[in-house]
């Protein structure tokens, strides 16, 4: 047994990172595309409206984030080491778009004169973190330039024509769970608004989709390879089929004014897209040299964070799914004030 946890725990771990990374991306990309929406808001009451659908939720949101963040460092610290001065500039700016949103999202009610100072900062915040988060997407597929085991780049190798269309794509994406949002919490003339958000943005995330995946198999020869091997294709044809399925649902949701349709099939687009993500990729953790097994940190110490790992994310799940039953019908002033 102590033969196979060398194998076996990266394998635990790299799943539970994903399924963190996902859940943020999921949850906290709605709430920030409503802060990329803001300044587009019909009328000051309906930006009070967004403010007030997100506010008991988006604290928690931010949980998946730190999962991730503190789960890379404890599991996988040699893919830690590589990234973070990889991505120093795009994570320093989305930290500081969280932050400037953050404050903003506290102080906005609070003060009528500069009210509309807080509705800036908190817009602005929230593209700046999307775009980053994108950014950063865009520069990990693309992968990082590393000399013996250590980042050898630049400060701005982040920054390439790759990266800066996966900012753009990702903004879109969060826009499009936003306008999902909207349309299950909204009043009615509001989510009017969101009906037509969605239907644009789904355009946007669509062309997005099939630029991606014409692009990424000529990034590194092993993608190209992976995914137009006649076996493979078979294989793993579901996910672009399944993906065409969410589209035509989606549209057909928006098109029929069905109120939880757009929201789902918007969450089921990022998970296949998340799939196709993890097929090109796995098992590297720092494409395209490094695997999971490799940054893995010892065994003994993996298998000591699994324990409290097990009890704990289910308890965050579950406090998560639990918060959402209760207040997804809190009155508007009582959520946000």
């Amino acid at each position: 047994m102590s033969q196979l946890l060398p194998i076996f725990l990266p394998l635990v771990w790299a799943a539970i990172l994903a399924l963190g990374v996902f859940l943020y991306v999921l949850l906290g990309g709605y709430d920030l595309g409503l802060g990329v929406l803001f300044p587009l808001a019909p009328s000051h009451r309906d930006r009070d409206a967004m403010m007030a659908s997100v506010s008991p939720f988006w604290d928690g949101n931010e949980t998946w984030l730190v999962l991730g963040g503190g789960g890379l460092l404890a599991a996988f610290p040699l893919a830690y080491s590589v990234m973070l001065p990889a991505l120093y500039i795009p994570l320093i700016l989305m930290l500081l778009g969280l932050i400037l949103r953050g404050v903003a999202f506290e102080f906005r009610f609070k003060s009528s004169r500069f009210r509309w100072a807080w509705d800036l900062a908190f817009a602005g915040g929230s593209i700046l973190a999307a775009l980053m988060q994108g950014g950063a997407i865009g520069a990990f597929v693309q992968g990082f330039a590393v000399t013996d085991n250590k980042f050898s780049g630049g400060a701005f190798d982040w920054l390439s024509p790759f990266s800066m269309v996966t900012a753009i794509a990702v903004l879109s994406g969060y826009v499009l769970l936003s306008a999902g949002w909207l349309i299950m919490k909204a009043d009615e003339a509001l989510r009017d608004w969101a009906y037509s958000v969605a239907r644009y943005a789904l355009i946007a995330v669509t062309l997005f989709i099939v630029v991606f995946s014409l692009w990424t198999p000529f990034l590194h020869p092993e993608i190209a390879a992976r995914w137009f091997s006649p076996g493979n294709m078979v294989m793993f044809s579901p996910v672009p089929l399944l993906t065409a399925v969410a589209v035509l649902g989606l549209w057909r949701g928006i098109s029929t004014r069905q109120r939880y349709a757009p929201f789902l099939w918007g969450a089921a687009i990022f998970l296949l897209c998340y799939i196709g993500l993890a097929i090109s990729l796995f098992p590297y953790i720092i494409p395209p040299d490094i695997t999971i097994w490799q940054a893995a940190a010892a065994p003994d110490s993996q298998l000591f964070m699994l324990y409290g790992a097990v009890p704990l994310l289910p308890i965050i799940l579950g406090y998560t799914a639990y918060s959402y039953y209760v207040l997804w019908d809190a009155p508007e002033s009582d959520a946000y004030h």
